[in-house]
């Protein structure tokens, strides 16, 4: 917790945000830790399958406060499951997505971005690296068709895919990017200087009225595909942290797809 504390402090996280220890025995020893987006029951069953002592997943179990938690509930099926079994979970969110190899800078390595920097700054870490939400920054020229290719390449695998729009001749130079909901981001990207905005869950509305602006191009993935690619970040502080340590851990990147959508089909009515 430590280390994790160290990396992403919980102060750094959004007023309404909810991170940190979610169960478990902060003292506890353990061994084994397993890396997720989200808290959901099919990752409570692959940390029990996998004897993790630890979960540590980019969402929070509860975003706002229950007094209840029976097991007729999913979530209180799961954290009931996670303490009968001795597992502990933990949560990085709004704290990760600002700090230093978090969110917005995997995403940014994701697609080539070179010396990316905060999109919307926050603040200055102990380090003294600027920090913030997203990131923007220059790729070689391309064209964006080709970035889109990329993209779809390089996020993981899942049946939302990701969308796009603007002319796939255009050749682009400046990439603004932001893992989860980017809508309150568009703006920024534009001021930036942005060719192209890579986020996820965009409002059709707020996209619509950005993109009759003649602002930048959009790409919108899933919300968990633009967030996942922290994860492996985080797996590799870890297993380092360990050696450095001389202390023996496994650390696992969960592969399950935890986006809502299980499947996908382009509609064709309409059409004459």
């Amino acid at each position: 917790m430590a280390l994790m504390e160290a990396w992403y402090p919980a102060s750094r996280a959004e007023s309404w945000d909810r991170v940190g220890l979610i169960a478990g025995d902060p003292s506890a020893h353990v061994t084994s830790i397993l890396l997720a987006v989200d808290p959901v029951s099919a990752v409570v069953d692959e940390a029990i399958d996998e004897d993790a002592g630890l979960v540590i997943t980019h969402h929070p179990l509860y975003l706002r406060g229950t007094s209840f938690l029976p097991t007729s509930d999913p979530k209180g099926a799961s954290i009931t499951r996670l303490i009968k079994n001795d597992i502990a979970l933990f949560n990085a969110h709004t704290n990760a997505d600002v700090s230093a190899d978090g969110v917005g800078d995997a995403l940014a390595q994701l697609v080539g971005i070179n010396s990316p920097s905060p999109l919307v700054p926050t603040g200055i870490d102990q380090a003294g690296r600027p920090i913030g939400h997203g990131r923007i920054g220059s790729i070689a020229p391309t064209r964006l068709g080709d970035f889109l290719d990329l993209v779809a390449e390089r996020l993981p695998a899942g049946p939302h895919g990701i969308f796009g729009s603007g002319d796939p001749g255009k050749i682009i130079e400046r990439v603004a990017v932001s893992g989860g909901a980017g809508d309150s981001f568009l703006e920024a990207a534009r001021e930036g200087g942005a060719d192209v905005f890579l986020t996820a869950d965009l409002r059709h509305h707020p996209a619509s009225e950005h993109l009759e602006g003649g602002a930048p191009a959009l790409i919108c993935g899933s919300h968990y595909a633009t967030e996942w690619p922290w994860l492996p970040i985080l797996e590799r502080k870890l297993v380092q942290a360990a050696s450095t340590a001389n202390v023996e851990v496994r650390v696992k990147v969960s592969t399950i797809i935890t986006e809502p959508w299980t499947s996908h089909r382009p509609t064709l009515g309409g059409r004459k």
